[in-house]
């Protein structure tokens, strides 16, 4: 289940699955653990109606718009299985079928204290001093509080399964939500004007957008709202019947009700993990018979920015309170770089830049190696499907290696290898697209950005020294490690999803053993003390700047040892040290033929690095992607027809 970005009418980048949640059902095996992911996304930072007015009483509350978020993040909680699970239709009650298995009706209890806790929220509001803007914060209000005052059932009872009307008129003693009147056309706000909200506080639109929403969850008159008895319901009385947003919810329920297995999901023990038994060797490329040379290095990065501001004009109703600067502070990325094509269009556009740049046809490739870990294809993987879209006929090996931030040294350790078959051209893409698989989790959405790389590696002239000098590539860890990044996440509803602590803790690791493997590694121009002392630059996976900073200084390196692009890139994964590369050169900090230390790290504790030599001649130059030409348009025209009849 993928959740794209949306840009609205004003040119805004909008995450829509930040104010409209969607769990993905068929990943949830049954009620508890749905029950736990409604727990760690609404429950968790949002507080109840009694802890507000403790708050009020407390005199907690210093600004409006910190009461404003309390209440709407209350309210997202009081309708976290409604607006997950269900859309809300009303309905005369002689109308309702009686014996229905897929219509629900909620059974509720009254809200305990709920007008003394509405009319403390509406008096302090007014004594309470306007954050940014009084005019704008008023008409959010009215919004929210329309909502949170005419609210009439207590939230902490409710249950993710609702009862079908047979099993509501079991007991005449079930209240539910009864309409005194019903307007079919009472105004509710459409997804186009959620989306076009625009406010010049961040954070005011992001909950202006909230109350939209809270607001369309109660489309009818709330002053002739109440609870009622079953068995007091009359023919003409309004009911809200609870109908399942979608298939899969229905299923779901059927599932939990019936009893029937979910998504099974193997457990084992945890396992020690031990240490191989003896270390292993980084790969001296000066020693292998054929030698390679960096021919072309093309980039293809994302076209949309995503700034910190952005995330905050788009947060979650499940984020806690962050600027932008704090954003900033944690991570060191000032933005982050989003792309609106496919992962596969990025990535032929880089290949195709890097072979046109070194003049070398499709004829003379001889493997494609595509560094990714978010793909949606599998078959055809990207790397077959770019030797197809790039004319080559036939290579040696296309395939397509998973090995997250440690991409780009897992990619050049293949395409050294592999040119010691085949003697020519290997291309390596490095390409990821990570906006679309992050839904609403904070972390992720303030990390990862898109974008691709393509690195040519050919074989160098006899006698000529290769660019490439050391390669080392590693794996695994113990458990924790191996799964601190996740993606498809069950528990995050399918999401990627970074465990901080983990990642700090496998990144540290592993620098330290690199620095410590090239500081033991001579020179091999026999000019420096040790390897790690010819390093001209070092240029790590764009991780986490402020992380890597502090590791590679528990590791005795300086900052000013350190490049990095992630400040307007944000986290590319295996993309991330190739894109830096190319910035480095487009700022003039590479200026000529430079040694380069380039360490990855990250996803299932895998990581490595490549000692090489970068040639600024070897830049491809940014272009325009051209207009494909009549030929290749009518080609994709006809491609489904094509299908079509070879398999018939």
């Amino acid at each position: 289940m993928t959740q794209p970005f949306q840009l609205n009418s004003q040119g805004r980048m909008v995450f829509p699955s930040n104010f409209a949640p969607e769990l993905d059902f068929a990943a949830l095996a049954d009620v508890e653990q749905l029950e736990a992911v409604i727990r760690r996304d609404f429950e968790t930072k949002s507080p109840s109606g009694t802890e507000i007015l403790a708050r009020i009483e407390q005199g907690r509350y210093t600004h409006r718009y910190e009461l404003m978020r309390d209440v709407a993040m209350n309210l997202f909680w009081s309708n976290r299985y409604a607006i997950t699970m269900f859309d809300k239709r009303p309905c005369r009650w002689g109308d309702v079928p009686r014996n229905r298995d897929d219509l629900y009706m909620p059974t509720l209890t009254p809200w305990e204290d709920g007008p003394r806790k509405a009319e403390a929220v509406r008096e302090v509001y007014q004594q309470l001093p306007a954050t940014w803007d009084q005019d704008l914060e008023d008409r959010i209000f009215e919004v929210i509080f329309d909502v949170f005052s005419h609210r009439t059932f207590h939230a902490t009872d409710l249950s993710p399964v609702k009862p079908t009307v047979a099993e509501l008129l079991a007991d005449p003693d079930h209240q539910t939500l009864r309409l005194t009147g019903y307007d079919p056309d009472y105004p509710v706000y459409r997804f186009e004007d959620i989306l076009d909200a625009s406010e010049d506080v961040p954070e005011l639109e992001a909950l202006h957008r909230w109350a939209m929403v809270l607001h369309n969850q109660y489309p009818w008159d709330r002053t002739r709202s109440e609870l009622a008895r079953v068995g007091d319901l009359r023919d003409d009385d309004y009911v809200v019947l609870f109908h399942p947003r979608d298939r899969q919810v229905q299923q779901f329920l059927t599932r939990v009700r019936t009893g029937a297995p979910g998504p099974y999901r193997p457990s084992h023990p945890p396992v020690e993990a031990r240490q191989p038994t003896r270390p292993y060797r980084p790969i001296a490329v000066r020693d292998l018979a054929v030698q390679p040379r960096i021919l072309a290095l093309s980039v293809e990065p994302g076209d949309q920015v995503c700034s910190n501001e952005d995330l905050i004009r788009n947060s979650g109703y499940n984020w806690s309170p962050m600027s932008a600067a704090e954003i900033s502070s944690k991570t060191g990325i000032e933005q982050r770089l989003y792309t609106s094509l496919d992962i596969e269009e990025i990535a032929l556009r880089a290949a195709r830049s890097a072979l046109a740049h070194a003049g070398v046809g499709p004829e003379e490739v001889g493997a494609v190696v595509v560094c990714t870990c978010t793909s949606n294809r599998l078959i055809p993987s990207i790397a077959t499907y770019l030797s197809g879209a790039l004319g080559i006929y036939q290579s040696h090996a296309s395939f397509d290696l998973i090995a997250a931030c440690a991409g780009m040294p897992y990619g050049l350790a293949e395409a050294v290898r592999l040119i010691q078959e085949v003697e020519r051209p290997v291309l390596v893409v490095c390409v990821e697209k990570f906006s679309d698989k992050i839904g609403n989790v904070r972390p992720s959405r303030m990390i990862f950005g898109d974008g691709a790389a393509a690195l040519l590696v050919g074989v160098a002239e006899p006698g000529e020294a290769p660019d490439i000098e050391f390669l080392k590539t590693y794996a695994s860890g113990p458990e924790s490690q191996v799964n601190s990044i996740i993606w498809p996440n069950p528990d995050f509803d399918n999401n990627i999803t970074v465990y901080g602590p983990e990642v700090k803790t496998l990144a540290g690791r592993y620098l330290a053993q690199m620095l410590e493997e090239i500081g033991a590694l001579p020179d091999p121009d026999g000019k420096a003390v040790s390897l790690l002392d010819s390093i001209d630059l070092i240029v790590p996976h764009q991780a986490n700047k402020t992380m890597v900073i502090e590791l590679a200084a528990q590791s005795g390196l300086s900052a000013d040892r350190l490049y990095f692009n992630i400040e307007r890139m944000g986290n590319t994964s295996s993309a991330s040290i190739p894109l830096a590369i190319y910035d480095a050169v487009s700022e003039g900090v590479i200026t000529g033929p430079t040694r380069i230390f380039a360490p990855g790290f990250g996803a299932g504790a895998v990581a490595g690095y490549a000692v090489m030599t970068v040639d600024p001649a070897v830049m491809a130059p940014r272009q325009e992607e051209p207009e494909a030409p009549e030929q290749e348009r009518a080609a994709i025209e006809s491609t489904v027809e094509d299908i079509s009849q070879a398999f018939s």
